[in-house]
């Protein structure tokens, strides 16, 4: 069956401007253009735009989805089944919230008690399952198990206050790492800086520290799309220069 793009729109529940910027970047091209100008979409395309609000609804930006969707090993089953397991932990994820907050309004009634710890086990959690879910694989291959575990039990003792003080590094350590790469000097001060903060964000939540452990990780950032993914948001081919920078820091 065939689609006008107003069709398509109405149906896929976005906007017709959303599917013309889609065709612009080159992301989903329609199957025809009419002699009047009216784009048409055929099965391909149906399932292709699927795929593409599949990966959105992931958090996903519109270039990595291009290389996804672009790659010759692109497997339009496994894709599915693979976002079938990630929208089932998302779920398991908010389930788990939801009964945090939960927990929250019946503390506030004054029906019990809840701790501070409580108060943020959820939060702790989501960060675990979302990193066993997103990198566990490769990271117990390359590091082993005991590490992973280790780290994950550090994640679960963390304090109130030193949860939020690893999230605080991170932001400062983000926005330093956009500020150096700006600089385009992966050796320079402001890079290093970008470094040393990344260093203090992993000794929160990592229970072993050494660089070449450090230095390997900026490897992996560049070889693993995901990881590329992550730092390429704040500015692209970010991650490069992360793995530059880090060479530089670790070999100090």
């Amino acid at each position: 069956m065939e689609y006008t793009i107003n069709k398509l729109a109405e149906m896929a529940g976005v906007s017709t401007r959303t599917l013309r910027w889609y065709d612009e970047c080159g992301l989903l091209p329609p199957k025809a253009i009419r002699s009047n100008g009216y784009r048409i979409y055929g099965q391909t395309e149906i399932d292709r735009l699927q795929q593409i609000m599949l990966y959105r609804e992931l958090g996903i930006e519109l270039a990595e989805i291009g290389r996804i969707l672009s790659g010759e090993d692109f497997d339009g089953l496994n894709a599915l089944k693979n976002h079938r397991a990630a929208l089932i932990a998302k779920r398991e994820k908010l389930d788990m919230l939801i009964k945090n907050v939960e927990k929250s309004i019946s503390a506030k009634r004054g029906e019990f008690e809840m701790s501070d710890k409580e108060k943020f086990e959820g939060f702790k959690q989501k960060l675990i399952d979302e990193n066993e879910r997103k990198y566990g694989a490769e990271v117990r291959e390359k590091y082993g198990n005991r590490i992973v575990d280790e780290s994950n039990a550090k994640v679960k003792g963390l304090s109130k206050e030193q949860y939020e003080e690893g999230e605080r590094i991170l932001s400062e350590f983000e926005a330093t790492l956009k500020a150096a790469f700006e600089t385009g000097d992966p050796a320079g001060e402001q890079a290093q800086k970008a470094c040393d903060l990344h260093r203090r964000w992993l000794c929160v939540f990592y229970p072993l520290y050494n660089k070449d452990y450090h230095r390997g990780l900026g490897e992996m950032y560049v070889a693993d799309e995901r990881f590329r993914a992550n730092y390429d948001k704040i500015a692209p081919r970010c991650t490069e220069f992360l793995r530059d920078a880090l060479n530089v820091y670790c070999a100090e």
